[in-house]
């Protein structure tokens, strides 16, 4: 049986395998990605198992392993291969060790070079800031500054009023960063009471943060001073502020430039070790990139087969390993065959043994998936996995949801746009798996590549029937509308809308206006409406009901897919107190309101006509199916007809008084109070049918018990008469049989039964009515697209067809308006609208 349609059939097997060939048998299965194995030692802590130590390992060099990424991202290199290229070899030995090695070395070799580097970095910001302050102190002495600062320090003695100090006036240079320098000035000047005197010179040049590694602006600064005293003031101040101080700057130009000279030679020859380090750096990383991907699947490949060994056990001598596992029917020879080439690999000379359990375990669910199915295999399992053998509905995902979200993004120009996105990503595949691309954004959306291939087809689809595309219409096979006015009318309608300066609207009668004998528009949505005024009120009505007949149609076939389970765990309870109440619930309802709009759509509309027997006056009278379902639960008695006894007067006809609310078929009361009262006989069904037969069966059950304790008493007494010696035994024997044999049902209860069948009943019931209301957001979310398009259309986009009557500015106009209109149609219409109908398609 196909997994498709549903779950695989399971095996319990029971694998006993040499330890010496262990690894191998698990790395062999391992390939065939469909062997779940059974934790044989829940009691045993992770720390304590077997192979903790191996697995430790393979953590330590995983770590290693992300440790070189991060320093391979960090200088912006690329790392080569890809983790999934379909080889899942595992690393011999030997080669494991070597890698062990290599990333020992790897790692400290890195961590070195980055020690280095980083020591190398500070010395060369050091020399540039010892170079820069050389250039600006000569700068600040050429300018004059000590003059300057000898008139500024003597002023400020005389207006304080303090007698000068006999000291001689000494200058301090240093580096701060540029932005604290007012914050600088301010506090040396108040700490120091206004005898320092303070000068700043930005260096051109952005020089690199130790601290940080980023690049910033700084500043020297000379401090001119007299005493010791506020020489201490100066250095608490530049701590404070994280400035550096230069004490030992030359007095003289000439000591100045010849440091100068110095110090630019030692730059060169620092620029020249750092280049060398750093192309050494760039080797050693980049053969790490070549190779990181595929140490980083070995890596895990070892330990995901250290971590399954931990789930076997040991037999009695120690040498065997021993582990339980679920297997796929139709891959069990495949198994099998897989064992038997680990064997020949590893050169044990014990082949393992696949024993077939039974057990009364429940089997774990299993869905086989490709690239294609695995999606949406994951949109169902995220809401609920499947029981065993059960029905999977993935493959009905498939279709259905793209197409609920293409009820809500019906639009041919933007499901084309989706189209595209989705085929690029689909043609691109390998290419783009190549380049792994760890962005978690595109990451999910190239997961989603196939779901948006079909998502942006039945849009397509959902254009064509909405005739809708960037809010406008396109007529293909020709209006079913005609105009019914004479050209003299119109014209004289026209002349008068110029003379008002008001916009005058025509209204077409359907009865005129419209041929019925050709009938409606062939695909679609008559583009007629796309001009017309009353656009909303037709659509949402259509949009609204047809909503709720895809909602009802889709819950209905939900309950026929149960239907195939109960006849596949030959469960006839389930259908009779199940499966057929709900579906009776459903079609009495539901399925009922959805036939009364599909005939009001047919039968009725602007013409008299005879419907079901009746005379029926014209589109006013047609039924309100709303008020009628409420009057359908109110037991409400109804009129029948539209009319008062057909007759006229001056050739109308006289309507019933709230004809729309009247019996429009004949027994409309009569049929509607039956359907009501057996959708209210199904709910007590489903509550307490499932119970009830639960009880009968218990009954059942314990008198063929009683009757098969009856018959073993029978035969025991005669062997009593045979050997009398023997009755003891015999008696013991019978009652062993006996508390044997009522076990059948101590893992249930009628609590639990009643509990279940309770919620799930609840659960139909509330559902019907919420889920059909819910699938109304089919018509809401369609809305908000459509209106959304016009908007961007009429007030961005028509806009620049009428900007200019020049040529030239017209055309420019409408290029960079038509590149606005471009992105806002992608990132808000195709993105966040996308992403909003497929939220509510999930819904």
């Amino acid at each position: 049986m196909g997994s498709l349609y549903r779950s695989e059939e399971m095996r319990f097997c029971q694998l006993i395998v040499e330890k010496d060939a262990a690894f191998s048998v698990v790395a062999e299965l391992g390939k065939q990605a469909c062997v779940q194995f059974k934790d044989l030692n829940p009691d045993v802590n992770s720390f304590q198992r077997i192979f903790v130590r191996d697995i430790r390992r393979f953590d330590e060099m995983e770590r290693k392993l992300r440790f070189l990424e991060s320093q391979i991202q960090k200088d912006q290199m690329t790392i080569g291969g890809r983790v999934d290229d379909g080889d899942y070899e595992a690393m011999p030995t030997a080669e494991l060790n070597q890698l062990e090695t290599t990333l020992n070395d790897l790692e400290r070799d890195v961590k070195n070079m980055n020690e280095s580097d980083a020591l190398l970095k500070k010395n060369h910001t050091d020399l540039k800031e010892w170079d820069a302050v050389l250039n600006k102190t000569d700068e600040f002495f050429a300018g004059g500054v000590d003059s300057e600062a000898q008139e500024e320090l003597e002023e400020q003695e005389e207006s304080t009023g303090r007698q000068a100090e006999k000291a001689p006036i000494q200058y301090v240079v240093g580096v701060i960063r540029r932005e604290r320098i007012p914050a600088f000035e301010r506090v040396l000047w108040r700490a120091c009471h206004h005898t320092a005197y303070v000068r700043a010179a930005d260096i051109e040049e952005q020089l690199e943060d130790p601290e940080t590694g980023d690049k910033v602006n700084k500043s020297v600064f000379i401090v001119f001073y007299k005493g010791d005293r506020l020489r201490s003031i100066i250095n608490k101040v530049a701590d404070g502020f994280k400035a550096k101080l230069f004490a030992n700057c030359p007095r003289t130009s000439k000591e100045r430039q010849s440091s100068v000279h110095e110090v630019r030679a030692r730059i060169a020859d620092l620029q020249t070790v750092i280049g060398q380090t750093r192309e050494h750096r760039f080797r050693v990383l980049q053969a790490a990139a070549n190779n990181h991907m595929a140490w980083l699947k070995q890596v895990n490949l070892q330990k995901s087969v250290y971590h399954t060994l931990n789930l076997f056990n040991f037999d009695g001598i120690g040498r065997f390993f021993v582990g339980e596992c679920w297997i796929p029917l139709r891959d069990l020879d495949g198994v099998r065959e897989a064992l038997e080439r680990a064997t020949e690999a590893s050169g044990s000379a014990v082949r393992p043994v696949l024993n077939v359990l039974e057990t009364a375990e429940e089997p774990p669910t299993y869905n086989k998936t490709n690239k294609f199915t695995s999606v949406f295999q994951s949109i169902v399992d995220s809401y609920g996995v499947a029981s065993y053998l059960e029905i999977n509905p993935a493959p009905y995902t498939i279709i259905t949801f793209p197409f609920l979200f293409s009820c809500m993004f019906g639009d041919l120009g933007h499901g084309i746009l989706m189209f595209f996105a989705g085929l690029y990503l689909c043609l691109r595949e390998k290419n783009l798996i190549a380049r792994n691309i760890k962005d978690e954004i595109f990451g999910m959306f190239f997961g989603g590549r196939y779901i948006i291939l079909l998502m942006g087809l039945f849009s397509i689809h959902a254009g064509f029937i909405y005739n809708d595309m960037f809010a406008k219409a396109f007529n293909i096979f020709g209006s079913r509308w005609q105009n019914p006015y004479e050209t003299a009318n119109i014209t004289h309608w026209v002349d008068q809308e110029e003379l008002s300066h008001r916009e005058m609207l025509i209204e077409l009668d359907p009865g005129t206006a419209y041929n019925h004998a050709e009938g409606p528009y062939p695909f679609g949505v008559d583009p007629v409406w796309n001009v017309a005024e009353n656009r909303l009120n037709f659509l949402n009505s259509m949009k609204m009901k047809l909503s709720v007949i895809l909602g009802i149609g889709q819950m209905t076939f939900g309950v026929i897919l149960s239907l195939q389970n109960h006849r596949f765990f030959k469960s006839k309870i389930d259908i009779f107190t199940v499966f057929i109440p709900q579906m009776l619930f459903l079609g009495c309802i539901f399925m009922y309101l959805c036939l009364q709009i599909v005939l009001k759509w047919i039968f009725f509309w602007v013409n008299e006509e005879v419907i079901f027997g009746q005379l029926y006056p014209g589109s006013h009278c047609a039924p309100s199916l709303l008020i009628g379902l409420i009057n359908m639960f109110m037991f409400k008695s109804r009129e029948p007809g539209f009319v008062v006894n057909e007759t006229r007067v001056k050739g109308l006809l006289i309507e019933k008084e709230g004809c729309y609310l009247t019996q429009w078929y004949p027994g409309q009361s009569t049929i509607e109070a039956i359907l009501v009262l057996i959708a209210l006989v199904c709910v007590p069904i489903m509550l307490f049918g499932k119970p009830i037969a639960f009880i009968l069966e218990q009954k059942k059950q314990k008198k063929a018990h009683a009757e098969n304790i009856t018959v073993r008493a029978n035969v025991l007494s005669e062997e009593t008469e045979i050997v009398a010696n023997g009755n003891g035994k015999a008696e013991e024997e019978g009652h062993g049989h006996s508390s044997g044999g009522g076990g059948g049902h101590h893992g249930e209860n009628f609590g639990d039964v009643m509990v279940h069948q309770a919620i799930h009943t609840i659960e139909y019931v509330l559902g019907c009515v919420s889920h059909t209301a819910s699938y109304l957001r089919l018509w809401a979310l369609s809305l908000a697209h459509a209106q959304l398009s016009e908007v961007l259309w009429h007030m961005v986009l028509s806009n620049s067809f009428n900007a200019s009557h020049n040529l030239i500015v017209g055309g420019i106009a409408i290029y960079i308006v038509f590149f606005i209109f471009a992105i806002l149609t992608f990132s808000i219409l195709v993105l966040m609208e996308g992403l909003s109908a497929f939220l509510h398609a999930l819904r």
